[in-house]
């Protein structure tokens, strides 16, 4: 453990918020970890507090449930809840206004998995749980039949990819013709040109990112793959994040 600002933080924290977290964010370790201690002073009283009131609320509790037995007058147990502060009347309707909340998540709906950092099996299924292969989920279930046999069924892999062209057609159209009978594409082809966010590579294979309602389309090109090697366009995979 390492001594910070009166607190005791394991080496290996101390170690990632150096080498790792803070470089490039503007805010020193002296900073981080002045205003980390600040805060920790400031709320681990009340927290104790808060814990120590909950401690006597639920002794309360206990001793009015031994005494009472389990046939529960639900009148008289609602009284006894507001008496010792556990209940409250319901207040007039207020509302509450956040600021400075990333869009994903203070505007779009998705899966919010909060899971340890250092398990990195639950941190893996955390992020593959927003992101899927939509031709794999297409494939792999029968909302479209079932695929014949072990071995890759290219009729029923057709249809996948038919379907597939006609989401695009939807989510991300193009000014004139359709995905299905497209050969080439460049951002100039596109309704609204603002979908397409750029370039990139995802495992070494070049990918295009479009954003539709604020979720992301991703498009993987490789033509070494059995289904991008039959592809006009040399799409092996649409990735979408849910």
């Amino acid at each position: 453990m390492i001594a910070k600002n009166g607190l005791k933080i394991d080496a290996k924290l101390v170690d990632f918020l150096a080498t790792e977290a803070l470089p490039g964010t503007g805010i020193s370790e002296d900073q981080f970890w002045s205003g980390f201690a600040s805060i920790i002073h400031d709320l681990a009283p009340q927290n104790r507090a808060l814990l120590k009131k909950r401690d006597e609320l639920q002794a309360q509790i206990d001793d009015w449930n031994e005494a009472h037995g389990a046939n529960l007058d639900m009148a008289a147990y609602k009284t006894f809840l507001k008496s010792i502060d556990y209940l409250r009347e319901e207040g007039p309707d207020f509302e509450i206004v956040t600021q400075n909340v990333d869009d994903e998540i203070a505007k779009l709906a998705g899966p919010q998995l909060v899971v340890p950092v250092n398990n990195a099996r639950f941190a893996l299924n955390a992020a593959n749980a927003r992101w899927g292969s939509l031709y794999d989920a297409l494939y792999g279930t029968d909302a479209l039949g079932h695929a014949k046999g072990k071995s890759y069924d290219a009729d029923h892999g057709a249809k996948v990819i038919s379907w597939v062209r006609d989401f695009l057609d939807e989510a991300v159209p193009l000014r004139i013709g359709s995905w299905s009978t497209l050969k080439n594409f460049s951002t100039t082809l596109l309704k609204d040109a603002s979908q397409a966010l750029g370039w990139g590579k995802t495992n070494g294979n070049d990918t295009l990112l479009f954003v539709h309602n604020g979720l992301h389309i991703e498009i993987v090109f490789d033509r070494s793959t059995e289904i991008g090697s039959s592809d006009d366009l040399g799409i092996s995979d649409v990735v979408i994040e849910s």
